[in-house]
């Protein structure tokens, strides 16, 4: 009877998984759909599947490249740590990370907020990046401004935290103006709470090097006001213990937070491009950019990008994705 009833059951497996996530990158199918929609592409499946469709133009392919482009992305900021930075960014750059720019930004930011501590990382490839894009540096600094407003409105204070050790860090690589990180203490330090000294104390602690080195007065101000609190008394004990360990830290001149490690200073301070935005200000976050959308002149668009790749990589930048399988082999040597 077992036999029959299994025949009886509606067999699942009719349809090719490749066929089913082809249809998933193109759109035909929601990606939520069934078990096999969301399935993982192998990169090279992916590749081979888009050099099987003609019109490089149409929907369907420009939405395959969009998967691809985020994969790939993705895949890279994952991986980025202080050894391998300086190859991630030629990495990056070979994709095309203009069309794809709010998904670079967005994989920093979810990178970064699920570890706040390596903010001096993102921080570092997105300064190299910025130098030579700096719509995408722009792109992320009015994101996590807004990130860090929606979170102090709603007393989130792991945000909180988590977000200002990232506005730090681009205050450190000079992504952002020095006016910012004032702004910010000024918000939190005006009606001071225990969380609230707390962000600042975590802020200043990340960034103090930087604000001594481009404006001594502001930190200042900042201390005074910090000072004053501790003299009124109304925090919590654990809190004046925190600003007293701030004051330590900056009589040692910030020795153990320098603002960039060497080997995250891989930008020359006249080539950078700073950002200035202010904490209320309306920003535009170009939210429009994080979902795929057909564009009529893709073919020219993914040309000029080419011609910006080589501007700035050089000619041999030229091996794409085909070059994947090979770095397999060097692994093993």
């Amino acid at each position: 009877g077992e036999k029959g009833a299994a025949e009886a059951r509606p067999r699942k497996v009719i349809e090719d998984p490749y066929e089913t996530a082809a249809k998933t990158a193109s759109g035909v199918v929601a990606s939520g759909a069934g078990k096999t929609g969301g399935l993982y592409m192998p990169p090279y499946k992916l590749a081979q599947m888009m050099s099987g469709v003609d019109d490089k133009a149409s929907a369907q392919y420009q939405r395959m490249t969009w998967e691809a482009l985020k994969k790939a992305i993705n895949g890279l900021v994952n991986k980025v740590n202080v050894s391998n930075i300086k190859a991630i960014v030629v990495d990056l750059l070979k994709q095309n990370v203009i069309r794809g720019r709010a998904l670079l930004v967005r994989s920093l930011m979810k990178a970064q907020g699920a570890s706040p501590n390596f903010s001096r990382i993102y921080a570092a490839l997105l300064a190299v990046i910025n130098t030579k894009m700096p719509e995408i540096g722009e792109l992320l600094v009015k994101r996590a401004v807004n990130q860090f407003n929606r979170a102090y409105r709603r007393h989130d204070k792991v945000v909180c935290n988590g977000v200002v050790k990232l506005i730090a860090a681009l205050v450190n690589q000079q992504l952002v103006h020095e006016l910012l990180a004032l702004q910010l203490c000024i918000l939190l330090l005006e009606t001071p709470t225990d969380d609230s000294v707390e962000t600042v104390v975590t802020f200043v602690t990340e960034c103090g090097a930087a604000l001594a080195e481009v404006s001594p007065q502001a930190l200042n101000s900042i201390f005074e006001r910090l000072r004053s609190i501790l003299h009124e008394g109304a925090i919590d004990k654990r809190v004046q213990y925190m600003i007293e360990g701030l004051y330590a830290v900056r009589k040692s001149n910030f020795a153990d937070y320098p603002a960039v490690l060497p080997e995250l200073d891989l930008v020359e301070a006249e080539d950078q491009i700073t950002h200035e935005v202010s904490l209320d200000e309306q920003l535009d976050l170009e939210e429009t950019l994080d979902y795929f959308t057909f564009d009529p002149d893709f073919e020219a668009n993914e040309a000029a990008y080419v011609r910006v790749r080589r501007e700035i990589l050089g000619d041999d930048s030229d091996s794409e994705s085909g070059d994947d399988d090979d770095d397999d082999d060097d692994d093993d040597d």
